[in-house]
């Protein structure tokens, strides 16, 4: 591989890896631990992941149970799930703290599938975007030949056509996920 398929490939790997994490966010009736990801709570002065402050585990499905290492951090953490815009209460029992995952509604779930397609949209303008990038940088290059000029814009199509296979199975996937009941 030449330095711009190279340089695309990586390019098209950060947009197929954002993808991933948005759609990790994107809730569904099933507990997620990624969800929480975001949220800092103010420890001491300094916002911190929760993920630093707690254990976050999944006792069932639609349940996600964070039990904080400092228990005097317990209502910092429930506080800022609170104020984060998950849109989930959080029950405190003074040694954790429980966020019940709802089941959305069809209409949410219809919500959320389109999300996911808007989402997977981005991923696959950023893929065309680093081939449109790679294919200029191929044209500058004045080392290369015109039959080389071609193999290597081929080869990034290649890998602009793997890559938009591979978002279009996570957007299957994922939409799949949201709409299971």
């Amino acid at each position: 591989m030449s330095q711009h398929t190279d340089n695309a490939k990586k390019h098209m790997d950060k947009s197929i890896q954002a993808l991933r994490n948005n759609f990790a966010k994107v809730r569904t009736g099933r507990a997620n631990p990624h969800i929480l990801d975001e949220i800092k709570v103010d420890y001491y002065g300094q916002p911190t992941p929760i993920t630093q402050l707690a254990g976050v585990k999944v006792p069932e499905a639609s349940m996600l149970v964070v039990e904080p290492w400092d228990k005097t951090s317990l209502r910092s953490i429930e506080k800022a799930i609170e104020q984060s815009d998950l849109g989930i209460t959080p029950s405190n029992d003074g040694v954790s703290i429980r966020l019940p995952f709802p089941a959305p509604t069809e209409e949410r779930r219809k919500e959320l599938a389109k999300e996911c397609k808007q989402l997977a949209e981005e991923g696959r303008v950023a893929v065309r975007n680093a081939r449109k990038e790679a294919n200029k940088a191929i044209d500058r290059d004045e080392e290369l030949s015109e039959d080389e000029q071609k193999a290597e814009k081929k080869r990034v199509q290649k890998l602009t056509d793997n890559a938009i296979e591979e978002i279009d199975s996570l957007l299957k996937t994922k939409t799949a996920e949201v709409m299971e009941i």
